[in-house]
């Protein structure tokens, strides 16, 4: 590749970064970045994969104490994204191409109907926690994201808005953490599977890192109901791409 490519990647991972922390839609800039500088379908899914592990890494490193103030519940949730991740990633290795694709539109559409109805769902279900659901349906979502990932940021939201009972704001960090465990385990899959880009990768994810970082301050100041509707509306309109792919 060349320098102009490397450029363009580390610019699209920057907004790959913050989009992904604040939206939870990292792929959507970030895969057809990969695909535009010559990877292949496959190289650029494990590739993507290793490149947004430093999204995690960067909003967590901005919003440690805000996750250690949830306490062992937290490694518990982590423990079961990790198991996902792996199991996502070797299915992606070892089954049929397209074992997932037909079924993720209607996942991230339902998971966008959901965030758009979370506050009515939660009135419903007040006072009520899913200590066995939330960590079971969290394994399923760490699955999908180890083996695609598009939109599993969405499901993560809405799940833990739903399930927890956790602010916004506080639902968005532990959606990064989480599905930052996920990708780094896949990552590790996929990193003797052959198929990453490492060039690429590296470029990528020198550009998320940074907009990870900063993507806590970001939506620390946006009002919940608006991010919500914003993520929610992003999520239709992926769902809506990726039907139609």
């Amino acid at each position: 590749m060349s320098l102009p490519q490397y450029l363009l990647l580390v610019v699209a991972g920057f907004g790959a970064g913050l989009v992904g922390f604040v939206t939870g839609l990292a792929s959507i800039v970030s895969y057809p970045a990969l695909l535009s500088v010559g990877l292949t379908p496959v190289a650029a899914n494990v590739t993507n994969t290793v490149a947004l592990v430093a999204v995690g890494v960067g909003g967590t490193a901005n919003s440690l104490r805000e996750l250690t103030e949830m306490g062992p519940r937290l490694w518990r949730w982590a423990a079961v994204s990790a198991v996902g991740g792996l199991t996502g990633a070797l299915i992606l290795l070892r089954a049929p191409a397209g074992s997932f694709e037909a079924a993720v539109p209607y996942l991230v559409a339902m998971a966008s109907l959901a965030l758009l109805l979370q506050p009515q769902i939660r009135k419903l279900i007040v006072g009520k926690k899913f200590p066995v659901l939330y960590p079971v349906a969290l394994g399923v979502v760490a699955i999908y994201g180890g083996y695609f990932g598009a939109g599993a940021g969405v499901i993560f939201l809405a799940l833990t808005l739903i399930c927890t009972g956790l602010s916004v704001w506080r639902a968005t960090i532990l959606k990064s953490f989480l599905l930052g465990v996920a990708n780094l385990v896949a990552a590790l899959a996929f990193s003797v599977s052959g198929e990453v880009h490492w060039g690429a990768a590296a470029a990528m994810a020198l550009g998320a890192l940074i907009g990870g970082w900063c993507g806590p301050p970001v939506v620390k100041v946006i009002p919940p109901m608006v991010l919500r509707i914003v993520v929610a509306l992003a999520g239709f309109g992926l769902a809506g791409w990726l039907g139609l792919k």
